[in-house]
């Protein structure tokens, strides 16, 4: 078993979920790496903590869609180092889904991802986070309040997952702090991530301009939210707080 406290992060392969995956390790964490897909960008990261301090990163890979993968990745999660003292429910599933388009699939893919597998890890690792007095960090979204046009799905997810953060405060309080954290505008989304044409230009001015800080966020904001949350609030719990630059105030 580790000598050092544990964090498990889903989705951390990259972006904002890489960023966590850093934080807490620079804190001294030992951290185990997630990933659905990026299985390159998720090694590349294991190895680079790694490099840093040896033995102190380990990768599980689980599909979380899936039920039985949700099922088996606490227990794999576990095997890592021996114990868990903090989840972090970061990954998650995003596209639109237009009323007169969406499917029964894309239901079950954005509710799965973004909050069933969460309440089920939450649920596996119960015990385990009560023993070692720990802490769940949920990712929700500035979206859950304010929803995104044609993607009503997502935003219901995202919804239901921070009504499970307060609810689970109530059922694992004392021992266990649950928190959330909603980020606003902190990278581009992938459509306006990497071209220039001129209705991309506009659709970022049209973010920027409702953004009272006038700039986006940068991942480690969230990472520092997200290990404030985990270890130094010790008298917060069920709250979602929002990391949007203001952008929730319009």
């Amino acid at each position: 078993m580790s000598e050092n406290k544990v964090a498990l992060i889903t989705g951390s392969a990259r972006r904002i979920g890489a960023s966590i995956v850093s934080k807490f390790h620079s804190e001294g964490f030992d951290v185990i790496v997630h990933a659905r897909n990026s299985t390159d960008a998720a090694q590349e990261l294991m190895e680079k903590m790694n490099s840093i301090r040896a033995n102190s990163a380990n990768l599980v890979l689980a599909n979380l869609t899936e039920t039985e993968e949700v099922e088996q990745l606490p227990q794999q999660a576990l095997q890592c180092f021996g114990r868990i003292d903090v989840l972090v429910n970061n990954a998650s599933a995003f596209y639109p889904t237009p009323i007169k388009e969406a499917t029964q699939n894309d239901w079950d893919e954005l509710f799965n991802s973004n909050v069933r597998a969460a309440y089920f890890l939450c649920q596996k690792l119960a015990d385990e986070l009560i023993k070692n007095e720990g802490a769940i960090i949920n990712i929700v979204d500035t979206h859950a309040d304010n929803p995104l046009s044609n993607h009503s799905i997502y935003n219901m997810a995202k919804a239901a997952l921070k009504t499970m953060t307060k609810s689970l405060a109530k059922d694992l309080g004392p021992t266990v702090r649950v928190n959330g954290i909603s980020p606003g505008a902190i990278l581009w989304p992938t459509p306006l991530e990497n071209e220039d044409g001129p209705e991309v230009m506009q659709a970022r001015e049209r973010i920027m301009k409702g953004i009272p800080l006038n700039r986006l966020g940068d991942p480690e904001d969230i990472a520092a939210m997200t290990y404030f949350l985990a270890i130094e609030a010790s008298y917060v719990t069920g709250q979602v707080i929002k990391v949007d630059g203001g952008r929730s105030l319009n």
